[in-house]
């Protein structure tokens, strides 16, 4: 993974003339005060090489054909709240989080747009701030923004800024990891600690008065991904568990593929921050979201050594099994406690926290 910090980027993509403290209604006009913004904010920090400005990103298929067989798309918005939380912030989180979607499919991400939706009176020092760490996370990733949108709207439409990116990449020919494709006697890896992101969030907004240090795990997993289908090009599945937390991803994946999956709580890791702030608040690390953790589902055969790939790269030095699947109660997904009882693992009814990502 490129070494590149925020300091390192600003010196090697110099920032245009200065604007105006503060985003207004004009900056999303479509006359000059937007493109002053787009060229001195966006096109400076993403824009690779010299290239000229159309309204679509032009991608060359040749060497896409080279890479696999299908293209994968995806979408996914970002309004979380803090913009700047321990450990990441809105901008990385929204380079990632499409990142990962990509590549849980098996793709190889390649290419993301970007478009932001900026509520009048944003801090355009704020704005610069969170476009580096897109472009920082891009470069870390290896992908490219090569397309957005700026919308800007009214005080009190939205929360200083949200943002859509999208990703397009490319599906390795003979890899198909897919929900429905669970079979008893699977294993269930995942790569760490789980529920971190949704816990730092949480002592970010700075209601509860706690002193912690927690830490989100936004990451990207596209290098892990690459590290798990070179020793297991038949994955059974890959998701990563953002929004509902394990919990919900196994839920989806034993309804998919009708099957059952039983968890076993001690394989579990949960950092012991994570584990006393759910104590003390009564939450459950099951359904916490994460940002930079992958559930693997693998045949048995392929567990130990898809075990062995997953702890030797920098994003999985924690990786462990979790459990299995099995077909005593297909759909369900259980927990075998560390008391020796057995409990449902149901699906999340509502949000335990709003605006995590």
């Amino acid at each position: 993974m490129p070494s590149v910090t925020r300091d390192t980027f600003q010196r090697s993509h110099p920032r245009r003339p200065r604007l105006e403290s503060t985003v207004t209604l004009a900056h999303g006009s479509g006359g000059r005060a937007m493109h002053d913004l787009i060229d001195s904010i966006f096109v400076a920090r993403f824009q690779q090489a010299p290239a000229p400005l159309e309204d679509q990103a032009r991608i060359p298929l040749g060497a896409l054909n080279t890479l696999g067989d299908r293209l994968a798309f995806t979408t996914d918005s970002y309004v979380v709240d803090p913009l700047f939380f321990p450990g990441s912030n809105i901008g990385e989180l929204a380079v990632n989080g499409t990142v990962n979607d990509l590549c849980v499919s098996g793709a190889i991400p390649l290419y993301l747009t970007c478009s932001v939706i900026l509520e009048e009176g944003l801090s355009t020092d704020l704005l610069a701030q969170i476009v580096d760490h897109m472009a920082i996370a891009a470069v870390q990733a290896r992908v490219q923004i090569v397309t957005g949108d700026t919308k800007v709207v009214p005080r009190g439409s939205v929360d200083k800024i949200f943002i859509n990116t999208a990703g397009v990449g490319v599906m390795r020919t003979g890899i198909n990891p897919c929900a429905t494709a669970l079979q008893p006697g699977d294993r269930i890896l995942i790569n760490g600690a789980i529920g971190n992101h949704g816990a730092a969030i949480l002592v970010a907004r700075g209601e509860l008065a706690l002193d912690t240090d927690i830490q989100s795990d936004c990451q990207p997993l596209n290098s892990l991904v690459d590290a798990i289908v070179s020793v297991c090009p038949d994955v059974r599945a890959m998701r990563d568990a953002t929004r509902g937390g394990l919990a919900t991803v196994l839920n989806e994946f034993a309804t998919a593929s009708q099957v059952s999956i039983q968890l076993q709580e001690e394989a579990i890791p949960v950092d012991e921050p994570v584990a006393g702030l759910c104590e003390l608040l009564g939450l459950d690390p099951l359904y916490l979201a994460n940002e930079g953790k992958i559930v693997v589902v693998v045949p048995a055969h392929r567990a130990d050594e898809t075990l062995a790939t997953m702890r030797s790269h920098p994003a999985g030095q924690e990786s462990c099994c979790i459990g299995q699947v099995g077909d005593r109660f297909p759909g369900l997904v259980s927990l075998q406690t560390a008391f020796g009882t057995e409990r449902v693992v149901d699906v999340l009814v509502g949000d335990q926290l709003p605006r995590i990502c």
